[in-house]
């Protein structure tokens, strides 16, 4: 059985830090890249990040990028997300995803085959 469990959110006040990270198990975790997307009450799901467990590869939207580094330990299955300099619109249900990895990162959500449930990021003013 296929699953992703993210973990790490909470609350934390604007300039503060948050990591978050993504358990996978039921696939091979090599043969898959991993997007961080987000969803805000009242908007669409946006990606933030995203790598390849394979190759390394990374890429981050631009709204976070300088602020949220993605990384995994392949050794543990996981996926990491450090979010650094949160400002209140960071504020979002963020999940994690999975897509077998065919040598280029896509954002396209309707392209990722599992999800995660999901974790809550709030973020004070």
């Amino acid at each position: 059985e296929v699953q992703l469990v993210e973990s790490g959110g909470g609350l934390v006040q604007a300039g503060g830090s948050l990591r978050l990270s993504c358990a996978a198990s039921g696939f091979t975790f090599d043969d898959y890249a991993i997007g961080w997307f987000r969803q805000a009450p009242g908007k669409e799901r946006e990606g933030v990040s995203y790598i390849s467990t394979s190759d390394g590869s990374t890429y981050s939207a631009d709204s976070v990028k300088g602020r949220f580094t993605i990384s995994s330990d392949n050794a543990k299955n996981t996926v990491y997300l450090q979010m650094n300099s949160l400002k209140p619109e960071d504020t979002a249900v963020y999940y994690c995803a999975a897509v077998h990895y065919l040598g280029v990162l896509t954002e396209l959500v309707y392209e990722y085959d599992y999800w995660g449930q999901g974790t809550q990021v709030t973020v004070s003013s």
